[in-house]
């Protein structure tokens, strides 16, 4: 079995700063939860969550990172790598935006970056998997020249499976 080293943990773009979580992101990531629909997410279970995704990386070696524009200093979501429905010797790339963070490159600018940290592990391909419904995601990947793999259906209904090879 292949040994990858640790996915960096700082990255940044033009725009943007993907940087390991804080306690005091979770009043945000509370709220882009919420934003989701359905359930209530406090503070508490936000910052529990959170403290789970710490030691999930410092296990892992791979990251869900929280995202804030470069410029305003905002939290405006999260993009990383996760086991997810996959696995550590090949990760999901997962990204969630705030919905007034939508629709200005963000989410495709923050994968890239997670990407290049991906391939610097040494890994080789990446997952991603989406709801059929999820347009917007599935665009981010095909920009990111993910290809679609196949379809798998659970009690939610249909989920895209993508994958990428990396360099």
């Amino acid at each position: 079995m292949p040994t990858y080293t640790t996915m960096p943990y700082h990255l940044e773009t033009e725009r943007l700063i993907l940087r390991p979580w804080a306690e005091s992101d979770a009043a945000d990531f509370s709220e882009l939860l919420a934003e989701r629909g359905g359930k209530n997410y406090s503070v508490e279970r936000a910052r529990k969550a959170i403290a789970g995704l710490l030691v999930g990386t410092e296990h892992s070696g791979i990251a869900l990172l929280p995202i804030q524009r470069r410029e305003e200093g905002d939290f405006i979501g999260y993009c990383g790598l996760i086991i997810g429905r996959s696995t550590l010797e090949e990760p999901e790339i997962a990204y969630e935006l705030f919905r007034r963070a939508h629709n200005q490159g963000y989410a495709t600018e923050a994968a890239r970056a997670v990407l290049g940290s991906a391939a610097a592990t040494g890994r080789r391909r990446l997952w991603s998997t989406v709801r059929t419904w999820n347009e917007p995601s599935l665009r981010v990947l095909e920009k990111l020249d993910f290809v679609r793999d196949h379809i798998s259906t659970d009690e939610d209904g249909e989920i895209v499976w993508l994958t990428r090879e990396l360099p």
